[in-house]
């Protein structure tokens, strides 16, 4: 991982990330003409060499995170531009204790990138739906990444698996990623965001980091759900907050993660639109 982290911390060098204006665009991409399906044999090209890596044991950390890396790139070389913001909370958070990172979900793009920012500091996971676990193309990748799978049919109950099994990996120094939304939405509701990510540390004694994503560069909605239309003029927004300690039953912690998610998603917005 010492390689990992040293490569992350240049190329994502300072608070700031963003994608550089000369960025060149892939061959197939100007062949096509910015074609959407050329962006996704680019990326499911790399998914299916991932699902090779896991299938044969391989898929460790380590290739977790250069994997990532390689969509990244990928996005990058079709024409998306990132703006990744809060990058030294990262580094200010990395020798300390496990987190909870609760994050909005917009599109499939988040959980593809967020393993490269996150894993050289610290180990992580996701809290996912149970059918990604058990599918066959990304059921191998994701079950070697330990994930916490629920059902998102019987909220008790996926609440119940979430508090277990999530203090028992945060025991075990491992942070997780939570994306309290019950499904993948491209405006940000508070009603719809639950509070689970704060349940979880307030049950185990952790700080919890907030996380906001602008991803509609890669639409959710097309002849596949997730892999929808391309979306090149749309910057790609994500910014890391101060870690949060929460207290008592953490709800002025919940608040304070849907004001900071809230906040950032008015602002690009209006960025877009100017």
């Amino acid at each position: 991982m010492c390689d990992i982290l040293r490569r992350v911390n240049s190329h994502f060098s300072g608070d700031t990330y963003v994608t550089r204006p000369d960025a060149p665009t892939s061959l197939l991409n100007r062949l096509t003409f910015g074609w959407r399906w050329a962006f996704y044999l680019e990326y499911f090209t790399e998914v299916l060499g991932a699902r090779a890596s896991a299938v044969r044991g391989k898929y460790d950390d380590a290739e977790w995170s250069e994997s990532s890396f390689r969509v990244l790139s990928i996005i990058e070389h079709n024409r998306g531009r990132f703006q990744v913001e809060g990058l030294q909370n990262l580094r200010d958070a990395a020798s300390g204790a496990p987190y909870v990172f609760i994050s909005n979900h917009m599109s499939s793009l988040e959980t593809q990138v967020l393993p490269t920012l996150i894993v050289p500091f610290m180990p992580v996971t996701f809290v996912v739906k149970r059918q990604l676990v058990e599918g066959p193309i990304f059921g191998p990748i994701m079950r070697s990444r330990e994930p916490i799978a629920v059902g998102r049919k019987n909220a008790r109950e996926d609440l119940d698996t979430v508090l277990s099994a999530g203090k028992e990996l945060l025991g075990r120094g491992k942070s997780i990623i939570v994306f309290p939304q019950s499904t993948r939405t491209p405006a940000f509701r508070r009603e719809e965001f639950n509070s689970l990510g704060v349940k979880l540390a307030a049950r185990a004694s952790v700080p919890v980091v907030p996380v906001a994503v602008k991803t509609d560069f890669w639409g959710d909605k097309g002849l596949f759900r997730g892999f929808g239309k391309v979306r090149p003029r749309l910057t790609i927004h994500i910014e890391f907050g101060r870690p949060i300690d929460v207290t008592g039953r953490g709800k002025e912690v919940h608040v304070a993660i849907m004001d900071f998610i809230e906040e950032r998603q008015n602002r690009w917005q209006k960025e877009q639109i100017q």
